[in-house]
Order: C-alpha cells, then sequence, then structure tokens
C-alpha cells in the first residue's frame, strides 16, 4: 500500500502557488520506502525531505534508517526530533530566496515507540515510580524542547510574523500492554474515553496549537473542533492556491476560526478504521452529537499490515449498531442515547453510513502481500 503518485498533495498545491516545500521525520505512506517501486516524498510535491519510512530505528537514539532526498543518509548521532528540528532549522537558514513562502512539514517520531530519552531528561522526573514513566516523560520533554528550537529560529530568521504554526498530535496516547515494548508508553486521554486504536474520542481527539502572530489572538482557547483534513482548503485558501474542482474535499477552510469569527461546518468530522480494537469502527461528529457505528463482520486485532484478503472485506464491509452520545453533556461518552432518541439515530445514521459507502467505493483495493522470506 502507498499513497498513490496520482494523488493531490497539499505540497503540490502549494508549489502552484510559488512555494518552497520540505517534509522531515515520519512519512509512512508507503510500505517501500526510497525504492523506486513506490512513491516518495520527492513525488508528492517536496523540493527537500530528510525522512524515515516509519519510526526512527533502531529507536529515537542514533538512528540509522533516515533518507535524504533519495540517498540514505547512514546512522545519525543524537535524538530523532533534535535531529530532524536540526534538520529543518538548516533547510531554512540555507534558502537562498528569503522572499519565496516556504511549507514545512515537520513529523516527530517522539513519543512514538520504541522510546529513548537522553538521561539527562529521564532524571528531571524522579516522581515517575512506574516502569519507563521517567523515559516516556522525557521522551515528549525531548519533542518540546526541539518545537522550541523551530520556534525560535523562525523568531531569529524575522519569520515569524509571516509564519502560520500548526502543531497537533495523530492520535490518542498509546493503548498500554498492546505489545511488549509498551511498557516504555505512558499517559491518559481522561476524562475522555478509551485511547489510541479506538473510534471513541480518547483515541481521535487530541490538542492542536495554533501560532500566527499579529493574526490569532493569544492565549485563547476555541472549543469548536478541527481535523488535519481541514489544513488542505485553509492553506490553500490563505497562500492562493487554487484547489481543483474535481477534488472532493471532506475538509473546512477553518480561517473566520483562527480568526476568532464564528464558524459553520459544511460537512461533518467523520472517522473509521476497520482494525479499532473492539467495537465501534466508524464515527461522525453532527454538532455536540457523536454517532458510532459497528461493523457487521467479526472483530479484528490491528495488524502491523493487511492479512491476505483484508482489504476485499473492508470493500464488502457494513454498519450496524449505532450508539449516540452528547459531548455537550456527556464528554466520557458512558451515556448512550441511541434507545432515548431514535429519531436522531436514524437522522445520523443515514448520514453516516453514506459517507462509509462513499469512502469504500473510493478504496483501492491492493493485491495480497507476502513475505519474500516466508517459511525460511
Amino acid at each position: 500500500m502507498h499513497l498513490r503518485r496520482e494523488e493531490t498533495t497539499l505540497p503540490k498545491l502549494l508549489r502552484t502557488a510559488g512555494y518552497a516545500t520540505c517534509h522531515v521525520g515520519k512519512w509512512h505512506l508507503n510500505g517501500l520506502f526510497g525504492s523506486a517501486e513506490q512513491p516518495q516524498p520527492g513525488d508528492h510535491g517536496f523540493d527537500y525531505w530528510f525522512s524515515t519510512q516509519n519510526n526512527a530505528a533502531p529507536s529515537h537514539e542514533n538512528p540509522d534508517n533516515f533518507i535524504r532526498n533519495g540517498e540514505k543518509v547512514g546512522q545519525l548521532q543524537g535524538y530523532s526530533c533534535q535531529l530532524v528540528a536540526d534538520e529543518a532549522i538548516g533547510w531554512l537558514e540555507r534558502r537562498t530566496d528569503r522572499e519565496q513562502p516556504f511549507f514545512l512539514f515537520v513529523c516527530f517520531h517522539e513519543p512514538h515507540e520504541p522510546i529513548a530519552s537522553p538521561a539527562e531528561l529521564v532524571s528531571e522526573y524522579p516522581q515517575a515510580t512506574k516502569r519507563g514513566q521517567a523515559l516516556y516523560y522525557a521522551n515528549v520533554t525531548n519533542m518540546d524542547r526541539a518545537v522550541g528550537r523551530l520556534m525560535a529560529s523562525l523568531d531569529r530568521l524575522k519569520l515569524a510574523d509571516q509564519t502560520l504554526v500548526y502543531f497537533s498530535s495523530d492520535n490518542g496516547p498509546e493503548t498500554l500492554d498492546r505489545y511488549p515494548g509498551a511498557w516504555r508508553s505512558h499517559g491518559s486521554a481522561a476524562p475522555l474515553r478509551d485511547r489510541k486504536l479506538y473510534m471513541y474520542e480518547g483515541g481521535i481527539r487530541v490538542p492542536g496549537i495554533a501560532r500566527w502572530p499579529g493574526h490569532i489572538k493569544p492565549g485563547q482557547e476555541i472549543h469548536e473542533p478541527v481535523c488535519s483534513l481541514d489544513l488542505l482548503p485553509t492553506f490553500c485558501a490563505l497562500s492562493g492556491a487554487q484547489v481543483p474542482d474535481s477534488l472532493k474535499l471532506d475538509g473546512a477552510d477553518i480561517r473566520p476560526l483562527l480568526a476568532g469569527e464564528s464558524f459553520e461546518r459544511p460537512t461533518p468530522l467523520y472517522w473509521h478504521y476497520f482494525q479499532a480494537l473492539g467495537q465501534p469502527k466508524a464515527t461522525m461528529r453532527v454538532g455536540n452529537y457523536a454517532i458510532l457505528a459497528h461493523s457487521d463482520k467479526p472483530n479484528q486485532r490491528p495488524a502491523s499490515g493487511m492479512p491476505p484478503g483484508a482489504m476485499q472485506a473492508m470493500k464488502s464491509d457494513g454498519l450496524k449498531d449505532f450508539e449516540l452520545y452528547d459531548l455537550a453533556q456527556d464528554l466520557g461518552q458512558r451515556d448512550d442515547l441511541a434507545q432515548r432518541q431514535p429519531e436522531r439515530v436514524k437522522e445520523l445514521s443515514e448520514r453516516l453510513l453514506a459517507k462509509y459507502r462513499e469512502i469504500q467505493a473510493q478504496m483501492p483495493v491492493w493485491p495480497d502481500w507476502q513475505p519474500k522470506n516466508k517459511g525460511k
């Protein structure tokens, strides 16, 4: 599986508006990273890239799997987040045309497993008594310091006032004890229900931070939910890049929110994950309500890849057994309203099913893959 070469991407669109583009850190949009057999970051609109396929390996410390513009870098000294920050800052400093606008996509590996952290930061958490807890806290701290260095470079290069920075996680905290190395992962999504790999709020709701001096009022809190799908229409609107008419977007232009104005979302926020832990497998957010649906197939546990037949099964998967929660009154999703509000369930489930089937119809079916050394 991979992000197909013909897909429209944000860096491709921004390049049409004259932007320089750079990706540093985790890529994770193909299976054959660094191979000409599948598209790489440079094929998807990035002028410059310093990336890994998934995790920094063998860990965050002294990784040896980075590739820079198609060339293997070899073993590096240091921790992944600082190396990624170094590369991003270096790219900013080396730009010859300081008037050219830029898009810098920084994807830190921390605090994803396998975790490694500087000893001096681990020692800052003597109150952490659980196995691996101080190691994890130090991992987050190390990334935080890398972000701080990047922000300081924008200030130093006098780019801060003309640069919109958007920072977010990708999912809730790791599901503990899911695999042997997970003892190094800690944290909670409380008061939200569950965590990573679940379709409840604990798996999909994360904090986000936006920074744009002179444009975004500092210190304010916005409670309207947004999604990374909103970044493409928003960034294109800000940059003047034209979104093709043929491109149907689920995300929305959130410039009004950034300006502190009212905002109405035309297409509801939606998520699904066929291999989510337990049930449900899909959810949609409409106003304060979240409707969730179970799969009509036997439950599949998360896997490192797609077992034979999985893609075909996903194309035929159906939804049933809906749950309904009012997040304004029940943030922890403990009070299922489905039996008490059948009319609302009927209305929202129809919208969820329509989006689900639309995405199913668009899904490519990848050929079943088997390891070359199977049985050896």
